[in-house]
């Protein structure tokens, strides 16, 4: 794939996954504010925070406990940001070296910018998908977080908009064209359902780190996967279509 051409995925997944996720900022904002922050507060949490599970994780502990669950909250949100040390352990190749360059990347590496551009085929296309998605998020998601934080109150119950769904089917869009082999498919199934029985019995974010445990047990073994030597096969087999079966040599052709 060209460099044009991986530019220009790259982009398009960008956008449609910043669009949706920025969407679901609308709730954060609104949540925020009920639970007793200002909108200023909300809006300063999102910008300097921008972790969607733990700022979730504050404004829930907050609403229920007060602000004499600040410590609880600061605990809980640091625990859910763990995931994104991880995250950045994937995505340091793809930024490359440079310190200025590592520490804005550091910021913008969540969930999202993450599955986009390791999801590209190309470097060049991974690296347009981490910049891009983290920057439309990051904008998008603060510009809906000061909406939702100043609509709230004439908003009401915002999960009856259904913003959430839309980040969730971003991600199945990511996931979806990967889904050619058995084994990715046996990946994505035991995730699901493994985060489909954490979700209820978990605090939020940590689900997603249970199921990428178990996509790492699952994957890592590739049991489900292509067999050794059978690539090599299909490459022969190409190569035979191409260019015909090959040339008997002198000595045969003398018999």
């Amino acid at each position: 794939m060209s460099d044009v051409a991986s530019r220009r995925d790259a982009r398009r997944a960008s956008l449609a996954v910043g669009l949706a996720v920025s969407a679901y900022g609308v709730s954060f904002g609104a949540l925020a504010v009920t639970a007793g922050l200002d909108v200023w507060q909300t809006c300063v949490l999102s910008l300097v925070m921008f972790s969607g599970g733990s700022q979730f994780a504050v404004i829930g502990v907050l609403a229920s406990g007060g602000t004499a669950a600040g410590p609880a909250a600061i605990a809980g949100a640091t625990l859910l940001g763990l995931r994104n040390t991880l995250y950045a352990v994937r995505v340091s190749p793809i930024v490359g070296p440079g310190w200025v360059k590592r520490l804005a990347a550091g910021h913008l590496t969540i969930d999202e910018s993450t599955a986009v551009a390791t999801a590209q085929p190309t470097l060049e296309g991974q690296r347009w998908g981490f910049w891009m998605t983290g920057l439309v998020i990051y904008v998008g998601w603060n510009l809906t977080t000061l909406a939702g934080a100043l609509l709230g109150d004439l908003l009401g119950d915002v999960s009856r908009f259904g913003l959430d769904a839309a980040a969730a089917a971003a991600f199945l869009g990511l996931v979806w064209p990967r889904l050619t082999a058995l084994q990715p498919v046996v990946v994505a199934v035991a995730a699901a359902v493994v985060a489909a029985v954490a979700i209820p019995v978990l605090p939020p974010g940590l689900p997603v780190l249970v199921a990428a445990l178990v996509a790492l047990v699952v994957g890592l073994p590739d049991l489900f996967g292509r067999r050794p030597g059978t690539e090599p096969l299909r490459a022969h087999d190409a190569a035979l279509d191409e260019h015909g079966p090959p040339a008997p040599d002198a000595g045969e052709a003398h018999r």
